[in-house]
C-alpha cells in the first residue's frame, strides 16, 4: 500500500483509537440487534442489480455535490435501488456515520456502510447506526483481519461486499469464499479508471459468486456493456454530481428512451412510471395522435416528462409558438425539412430547445453529416410512410459512430425492445407498440417494454 489509500489508512486508525475513546464500544454493544434486511437477497434478483451511493465528496474528485439533501437522495435512491450504499468516512469522503440512520429510516433495502474497515469496533459501529451490510477492501486487510472482521459481521447478520482490485486480491477473495465480490475499476493506489478490469477478473470467480461492477460507471453502455461479467453494480459519483438524481438514474440503469404519440395525461404518467425520460407530442395534422397546443398542455400536467413536439413540413413559425407556449425540450422534424430550414428554424426557437432529425429508413441509413442538429431519429420507410408504421426496419444498418447521436424508433415492442436496446443507441422511441389502439398507451405494455430494456 502507498501514496492515496496509504495515507487513507493511517488516517484511519487514528480515526478509530479517537472513536473509541469518545463512544467506547461497551457503551452501546449489548444494546446491537441483528440486522433485518437481507444483503444478499437483495442483489439476488433476475435482473441486474445497483447499489447506488450517498456520496458527498471523494479524494479523486474533491466536492461532488455541494447541495447534499441526503433526505431527497434516500427518496430517489428508495424507487430504483438494490441496496443503498453510505459513505461515513469523514476526512476524505465527508461523510458521517449519522447518515446511516437518516437514509435507512426513509428506504426498504439494506444499508451498507461504506468505509475504509480495518478494526471490529467499525463493523459493531455500523450496526449501531442502523448498517446492514459493510464494505470489507482486500487492498487494506490481510487475510487474518478480514476473517476477523467478517466473523462479526456475520455475527449481527450484517452482508458483506468484499472488494478486489487485482488478481492477487481475487484470488484471496475466491479462498476467502466471499459471497459478494466488487470489483473496483479505480486503481486504488493512483485512482486511475479501467473498466476491463471487471471483464478480465469477473470470468475467474466461482459460479454463484455474486459480482458487483465499482467505479467508473457513467452511462447505460457502459452498463450494458458490463453486463454480460456482472451481477450488479455500484455507481455513485456519477449520480451524485447530476443535479436531478431521478433522470440520472434512468439515463444509467435504462437509457435515454421515449413514448411518442401521447394523446392523455394518465398516458404521459404511465410513460414516466415505466421509466422514460422523454414523451412525445405529435403535431402533424391527419396522425390518429395529433394534438393541439391546450391538449398538450394537459397531456403535460400528467407527469414531468421532458416533452418533444413532432413536426412534419410546418411552418417555422408554428413550430416555434408551440415550443415556447409548451417550453418543449426538444422539437423533432419528421418530413422533408431541409439543412437551411433547420438553421433558420434553430435561430428562431428558445434558448435550449434541442431540434432532432427524423430520417426514414429503407435499406441504408442517410448521411448525418449535412444535419446541424442535436440528435437524429431512425425510422422505418414503408412506401411514402416514415413512422408510425409499426414496422422495423435492419438496425444492424445503423454505423457506430452514429449510434451515440440517433434514437432508434420503428415497430419496437415488448417483445423486441430488448434487442433493440442492445444495439447501442441513444435511446428507444416508443410508440404504436405500447399501445392498446392508435393514440391510446397500453399501461401493461409500457411496463412489460421498460422491463425488458432492464434485462441486459
Amino acid at each position: 500500500m502507498e501514496t492515496v489509500l496509504a495515507k487513507i489508512v493511517a488516517d484511519k486508525h487514528l480515526w478509530v483509537e479517537a472513536r473509541k475513546q469518545q463512544q467506547p464500544l461497551e457503551s452501546f454493544q449489548d444494546a446491537l440487534t441483528p440486522s433485518d434486511r437481507d444483503f444478499y437477497q437483495a442483489l439476488s434478483g433476475d435482473q441486474a442489480a445497483f447499489i447506488l451511493e450517498c456520496k458527498k465528496a471523494s479524494p479523486s474528485k474533491g466536492l461532488i455535490r455541494e447541495d447534499f439533501d441526503l433526505d431527497y437522495i434516500a427518496r430517489v435512491y428508495n424507487n430504483h435501488a438494490s441496496a443503498i450504499s453510505v459513505l461515513t468516512d469523514e476526512k476524505y469522503f465527508q461523510g458521517n456515520f449519522d447518515f446511516l440512520p437518516q437514509v435507512r429510516r426513509q428506504v426498504s433495502q439494506p444499508v451498507l456502510c461504506k468505509d475504509f474497515m480495518i478494526d471490529p469496533y467499525q463493523v459493531y459501529l455500523a450496526r449501531h447506526y442502523g448498517a446492514d451490510a459493510i464494505l470489507l477492501m482486500l487492498s487494506v486487510l490481510d487475510d487474518d483481519q478480514y476473517q476477523q472482521l467478517a466473523q462479526v459481521a456475520e455475527s449481527l447478520n450484517l452482508g458483506i461486499l468484499t472488494e478486489v482490485s487485482n488478481e492477487e486480491e481475487l484470488e484471496r477473495a475466491i479462498t476467502l469464499k466471499a459471497k459478494v465480490v466488487g470489483i473496483n475499476n479505480r486503481n486504488l493506489r493512483d485512482l486511475s479508471i479501467d473498466l476491463n478490469r471487471t471483464k478480465e477478473l469477473a470470468p475467474r470467480l466461482p459460479e454463484g459468486t455474486i459480482v458487483i461492477s465499482e467505479s467508473g460507471i457513467y452511462n447505460h453502455q457502459q452498463v450494458r456493456d458490463l453486463a454480460a461479467y456482472a451481477n450488479g453494480f455500484l455507481i455513485g459519483s456519477s449520480l451524485m454530481a447530476e443535479d436531478d438524481l431521478e433522470l440520472a438514474i434512468r439515463r444509467v440503469t435504462l437509457g435515454e428512451n421515449k413514448v411518442c404519440g401521447l394523446t392523455h395525461a394518465d398516458d404521459a404518467a404511465a410513460a414516466y412510471k415505466s421509466g422514460a425520460i422523454y414523451g412525445g407530442l405529435i403535431f402533424v395534422s391527419g396522425s390518429p395522435r395529433q394534438v393541439d397546443i391546450e391538449q398538450a398542455r394537459m397531456i403535460m400536467s400528467g407527469a414531468p416528462l421532458k416533452y418533444v413536439g413532432v413536426f412534419r413540413n410546418a411552418d417555422p413559425d408554428a413550430v416555434t409558438k408551440a415550443a415556447k407556449a409548451l417550453a418543449l425540450f426538444a422539437v423533432q422534424l419528421h418530413g422533408e425539412e431541409s439543412p437551411e430550414y433547420v438553421q433558420g428554424l434553430k435561430a428562431q426557437l428558445p434558448a435550449g430547445c434541442e431540434i432532432w432529425k427524423a430520417h426514414g429508413v429503407t435499406d441504408s441509413v442517410p448521411d448525418f453529416s449535412q444535419w446541424q442538429v442535436d440528435r437524429h431519429l431512425l425510422d422505418s420507410k414503408v412506401g411514402n410512410q416514415s413512422g408510425g408504421t409499426g414496422v422495423a426496419f435492419n438496425w444492424q444498418l445503423i454505423p457506430d459512430e452514429q449510434k451515440k447521436i440517433t434514437m432508434l424508433a420503428g415497430g419496437l415492442t415488448p417483445e423486441n425492445v430488448c434487442e433493440a436496446a442492445h444495439i447501442g443507441c441513444k435511446g428507444l422511441d416508443l410508440n404504436s407498440g405500447v399501445e392498446s389502439q392508435p393514440g391510446k398507451k397500453d399501461a401493461n405494455k409500457l411496463q412489460a417494454a421498460f422491463t425488458a430494456i432492464r434485462k441486459y
